[in-house]
């Protein structure tokens, strides 16, 4: 009897322990150590003088880059820039977007891009994974906007606007419309014939975490890939909107309330595709 109820201690007491580990992991799954710069503020400073000091540091050029919402090459040609006064951070923390936003803890893979801003930004259950600079539709061409899906992909495709257009890691959100990411020259500003415009390297990284649909036949689909949303609207007529960051540092970030305000509406939308692509994954 004594051995059985020693049997018995040992069972509950790894038993405890393994759920005591897995609880632990599922707490500490999402946690990312970030790195805030000092402090945030910002200047306007000649190119070619700043890239004569700055040029072969990756790190500030990443951030210099992703400020003036721009490749190596256009930022090259551009005549002055906006710089941090302190870059010892990780690049979330001189963009827009929320680290974290609670209300979007149930959602397992979401995208953003704000038209306002002319940024992206990946969320996993809330989580801030991974942002980054956009160029979005020009005027006469500009971005739809609402809750899209991603649906296929491909490493490189030809532009269905101009056939002499080669579109490196290209995920389509609006098929019919032919609307979806890929890498190709970033101005500084929205250009794109409604396209979302990306850095190869951003391109490469959403083509490579973003789910792909699934479908019935040619005709239907039968689940849906990762939710996008592409809201606000931009003034194409006033100054570029990140250069408000030179008397406010804080003058265009977007709130996790306004991200809470924005998901609301299409919550139960998402949700129910996910559980959807859950329940395919299971019966696979």
């Amino acid at each position: 009897m004594k051995k059985i109820i020693l049997l018995l201690s040992i069972i509950v007491v790894l038993y405890s322990c393994k759920q005591n580990e897995s609880t632990e992991s599922i707490k500490t799954k999402k946690v990312r150590v970030r790195k805030q710069p000092k402090m945030v503020s910002y200047t306007l400073t000649n190119t070619k003088q700043w890239l004569e000091q700055n040029a072969k540091d990756s790190l500030k050029m990443d951030i210099a880059l992703a400020l003036n919402r721009t490749d190596k090459t256009n930022f090259t040609q551009m005549d002055s820039v906006i710089i941090p006064g302190d870059f010892n951070g990780d690049i979330e923390f001189y963009l827009p977007f929320p680290t974290h936003v609670e209300y979007l803890k149930d959602i397992d893979k979401i995208i953003y891009f704000s038209y306002p801003t002319q940024t992206f930004a990946a969320y996993e259950n809330g989580e801030l994974i991974y942002t980054g600079p956009t160029n979005m539709g020009r005027k006469k061409d500009q971005t739809p906007t609402g809750l899209f899906y991603t649906n296929w992909k491909a490493e490189q495709t030809t532009s269905t606007f101009n056939d002499e257009w080669d579109l490196k890691w290209n995920f389509n959100i609006a098929n019919k419309e032919g609307v979806g990411w890929h890498q190709y020259s970033l101005p500084g500003y929205p250009a794109s014939h409604s396209c979302l415009r990306l850095q190869e390297k951003d391109a490469r990284y959403l083509y490579d975490w973003a789910d792909q649909w699934v479908l019935a036949d040619e005709e239907n689909v039968k689940v849906k890939g990762t939710p996008v949303v592409v809201f606000g609207s931009y003034n194409f007529d006033a100054p570029k909107p990140w250069l408000q960051l030179i008397d406010n540092s804080k003058a265009i970030d977007i709130t996790e309330n306004e991200i809470e305000e924005l998901t609301k509406p299409l919550l139960s939308g998402i949700l129910s595709e996910q559980k959807n692509r859950t329940s395919f994954q299971k019966a696979k």
